[in-house]
């Protein structure tokens, strides 16, 4: 039996009718930027995270770096982002021209430290970008407790964390502000790119709509200079749609999770991602000294794994004149090398879970 990593046409065509009708209703429409449809998600997706503003974009890229900005953060300043995530949570800092600065992260639930971020702020410290990594919320509480404290802004960043819930409120409306992604792959996805920013803040998302058109608060009248970052309606009719399912799809892939960890804790040498009841799994990523050959071995029976992510932020190239050592954030550096992400799509077959407990299985009895 072959088992795909991910596989995006699955869920298609369990919702193709609604899916294609929508579009179709949108290709017949003739108006194909902006328009009611957006409009209508960014209200359905605010309603659903809890929160007065949805401002539709391009992409998380764009919802981050809008927001920065927004937050006039840029040369002389410092932003603290995780150690270990995607390189986008940095290279958003540099791109308004602040400095990032690194905290490691918690090595039971891989999300950044609160103590590591106090140790990194500093007088010129303006905002901490939090990820919620793999759909597991951050500890929120403390954090916020931190912003109040120094007087930072919390951005969250809730591209891999659609639907997620920390203390009874979704990711997304705890910090003062966060992006999402709608990337094809994400719990939420498009059929392209795609992304949004929420707020309870009505300024903040006043100078947001502005900042992603260019600044203009009608056609020619641009108020401040902005950027073209948008979420087209064909892309918005097939999120409202999803939109509806994907309670349901976040709850099997916690199905899912907990059979893998229900099996996988029981061998020796295999480190599952610590239980909770609000992580909803974007990624199951467990810790193997042996990764390598354990990928190989998953591979030989046709079981598809995936590496997020082999290096952490400060090993990468593109920090290397920050001249730091990877033993500054040693719980980053210890999962970069060690984590091994395994299928958990909630369209994965119960046949096809238990073919990746077998195949795991396999691996650690010999």
């Amino acid at each position: 039996m072959s088992v795909p990593f991910i596989d995006l046409q699955r869920q298609y065509l369990e919702v193709k009718t609604e899916v294609d009708n929508a579009i179709k209703e949108v290709l017949a429409g003739g108006w194909y930027i902006g328009g009611a449809v957006v409009a209508e998600f960014e209200q359905k997706f605010a309603e659903y995270i809890g929160v007065k503003q949805c401002i539709s974009c391009g992409n998380c890229t764009d919802g981050l770096e809008l927001l920065l900005r927004a937050y006039g953060i840029g040369p002389g300043d410092e932003v603290i982002v995780p150690a270990f995530t995607w390189i986008t949570d940095a290279e958003v800092v540099s791109l308004v021209g602040a400095k990032v600065v690194f905290a490691d992260i918690l090595s039971d639930e891989y999300t950044i430290d609160p103590v590591s971020i106090e140790s990194q702020i500093t007088e010129k410290t303006k905002a901490i970008i939090v990820v919620h990594l793999y759909g597991r919320p951050c500890r929120m509480e403390a954090i916020m407790a931190l912003a109040d404290r120094y007087n930072l802004k919390v951005i969250e960043d809730c591209a891999q964390a659609a639907g997620a819930k920390y203390n009874h409120k979704r990711v997304g409306a705890i910090g003062h502000a966060a992006a999402f992604s709608f990337y094809p792959t994400k719990n939420l996805g498009a059929y392209g790119d795609g992304g949004a920013v929420t707020t309870n803040d009505e300024a903040l998302a006043t100078k947001l709509r502005l900042m992603a058109n260019h600044g203009q608060k009608e056609r020619d009248n641009h108020i401040i200079e902005g950027k073209n970052s948008r979420l087209d309606p064909i892309q918005a009719a097939a999120l409202l749609i999803k939109l509806k399912y994907l309670d349901q799809w976040n709850n099997r892939r916690k199905v899912i999770a907990a059979q893998y960890t229900s099996q996988f804790s029981e061998m020796d040498g295999i480190i599952c991602p610590q239980p909770s009841d609000d992580h909803i799994y974007h990624i199951y990523g467990i810790r193997v000294e042996n990764r390598e050959a354990l990928k190989a071995h998953l591979s030989h029976y046709k079981i598809q794994t995936a590496i997020h992510y082999p290096k952490a932020l400060p090993e990468l190239a593109a920090y290397s004149h920050l001249k730091l050592s990877i033993d500054q954030y040693p719980v980053s550096g210890n999962l970069a090398s060690q984590e091994l992400s395994l299928p958990v799509f909630p369209e994965l077959t119960n046949d096809e879970v238990a073919e990746v407990i077998r195949g795991v299985g396999l691996f650690f009895d010999k």
